[in-house]
């Protein structure tokens, strides 16, 4: 439902001509904030180094998997590369395809049943905060182990939300803490759209490389930030 979809929304009046479109974000975490939608509008020489380094790893048949307004597929079609764009929301799938991304696919990512495989599944701005919540990483890696070529390689970024916790004095974590750290819960809303309450979760390096050794991956982490942000790649351990 469009009432639902507010990103979707934001993309396509931005497209449409308004530039100064922003989507309102509510957490459980800190307060409310506000995502100017031509961030998710920029060009390669905007993005940063992060997501860069995350666009010159990807090569072969790719997926993108969030594409949210196609910046990333955009580019990767720019250097030749055959890229599919997935991503849940109707309306920014329309803005995707009216920009030229040439295969768009709009499906929720846990449902999507496909025989495609892919050399490189690219996962930025987060993406793997789709999986929600630090139980389900199982279930996602299952779900890109299938999609996966032999030899093929996840790329994600994330960020550690540790220092939004850490006590002061001692600079480690509350011990009341009763769930992972991570999952936060958000809202989004632009206009008349809004979103139900929903899980996103930040994992850092360190847990997504116990689950990804835990469940048949091996996880490098080929760049780290300066915001407490990094980069990984996944691939499928040898046996």
């Amino acid at each position: 439902m469009m009432n639902q979809d507010p990103f979707g929304l934001a993309c396509f009046e931005y497209y449409n001509g308004n530039k100064t479109a922003k989507i309102k974000v509510i957490s459980d975490l800190v307060e409310d904030d506000y995502i100017p939608v031509k961030h998710l509008f920029r060009n390669y020489d905007e993005m940063p180094d992060v997501e860069q380094k995350a666009l010159d790893l990807c090569n072969g048949y790719i997926l993108d998997v969030g594409a949210g307004a196609g910046a990333h597929a955009l580019y990767l079609q720019s250097k030749g590369e055959s890229v599919v764009a997935v991503d849940s929301s109707e309306l920014a799938c329309e803005v995707m395809e009216k920009r030229g991304v040439e295969n768009v696919i709009q499906t929720d990512f846990f449902d999507w049943q496909t025989n495609m495989q892919f050399d490189t599944i690219l996962m930025m701005m987060n993406g793997i905060g789709l999986v929600g919540e630090l139980e389900r990483l199982p279930v996602f890696l299952k779900k890109i182990k299938e999609l996966l070529k032999p030899n093929g390689a996840v790329i994600v970024d994330s960020s550690d939300i540790c220092y939004l916790f850490e006590d002061e004095d001692t600079e480690e974590l509350p011990e009341m803490m009763d769930n992972y750290y991570g999952e936060v819960e958000y809202q989004m809303l632009y206009k008349q759209a809004k979103t139900d309450r929903f899980k996103w979760l930040f994992i850092d390096s360190k847990m997504l490389t116990f689950f990804a050794n835990e469940n048949g991956f091996n996880c490098n982490i080929i760049y780290e930030g300066e915001h407490y942000e990094y980069l990984a790649e996944l691939k499928v351990a040898d046996k």
